[in-house]
This record gives C-alpha cells, structure tokens and sequence, in this order.
C-alpha cells in the first residue's frame, strides 16, 4: 500500500531476531514512522533502542509521553507501558490492566493507531506465544488499514501470526526476506 502513514509492528518471543535482520534493510528516505512494540520485561531491554540503532540508519528512540510522531523515525514502546496512539498524532503511556498479559499490549497500539490513521495506516505481526495483536489486526480492517504477518512457517513462535491469519483478513504473508522490500514500498 502506498502512501502509508505509519507503520506499526508487533511482535513477542522471536521477534527480536527479525527486527535485526529487517531494519538494515528499511531505506533511510522512508516517509512515515516506524512504531516497534515488543513484549519485553520491565527495565530487562533498556539496550533494545541501542542495539537496533546499530542495525539502521533511521533515528530510533524509545517514545517518551506525549511525544509527536515524526516520518523517518523508529518508536519503541517502553516497557511495562501500554504505547496509544493519539488524535493529535502524539504519543500517550498508559499503565492499566495488562492485555493478553501483556504491557504493552500489541493489541492497544495497533487499535489506538487505526483510529488516527485509518486507511494510511499499515500494521506487521511478527513472531511470538499469545494472541496479542489479533484484536488490534481485527481493527485496523475494520478501519480500512493494511494488515500483514510474518509466515507462521518461518516464526520462531509460529502462534501469533498463526492465530492472526486464522481470524483475521490479512493482506499480506511475508516471509523475513520480503519484509524489507514490503517496508520499502509503502513510502
């Protein structure tokens, strides 16, 4: 889909070595935001931002409250933080109950993020061992967005993206080599 206007990817247990071997990949001249939630322990990742900064040549962060989302960026969520998405294109924490036992939860990000960018936006879940993230997919469809998984058959944790295109509409099923190009040609 062209013209997108961001980009969400969720993923869990598996995930991290995706991200490694994908963001290299994603050109520097992207035009809209990258937003990464991973299921991580609290204060256990506080090197994920660093570590994937080493694998791009994007600016990544990790998302402070109340931040504006800017194109050309890699967000990470937070741990222990669900990650919103706001009508005024800004970012939002939120420590509530955890979803799918999670926090943050795919699901909240990729909800939150359909509301704002409906149509524009586009939404990739990776690798991981709960269904967190169906719900979210469910809801970006029914706001007109774009909806991707990695192939079940290349997952470490085959049951996110497995449970995602058993309930799900999903546009797209990548393999880890096409997710670059996928990435690439959204711009």
């Amino acid at each position: 889909m062209k013209g997108a206007k961001a980009l969400i990817i969720g993923g869990s247990a598996g995930s991290l070595d995706v991200l490694l071997k994908v963001l290299p990949q994603v050109s520097p001249d992207i035009s809209f935001p990258i937003v990464i939630v991973v299921h991580r322990k609290h204060g256990a990742d506080s090197l994920l931002p660093s570590l994937l900064s080493s694998r791009t040549k994007l600016k990544v962060k990790e998302v402070d409250e109340k931040e504006k989302i800017l194109a050309g960026t890699i967000y990470i969520a937070p741990s222990d933080y669900h990650l919103l998405i706001e009508q005024d294109q800004t970012f939002s924490l939120d420590y509530s109950e955890k979803i799918n036992y999670s926090r943050p939860a795919i699901d909240a990000t990729f909800q939150t993020a359909a509301e704002v960018y409906g149509a524009k936006l586009v939404c990739l879940l990776l690798s991981g061992s709960n269904a967190d993230g169906v719900n979210g997919l469910k809801t970006v469809k029914i706001w007109g967005g774009t909806t991707a998984i990695q192939d079940p058959d290349t997952a470490q944790v085959a049951y996110m993206p497995a449970q995602a295109k058993l309930n799900v509409e999903i546009d797209a099923v990548l393999s880890i080599e096409d997710m670059g190009e996928f990435i690439n040609l959204l711009s």
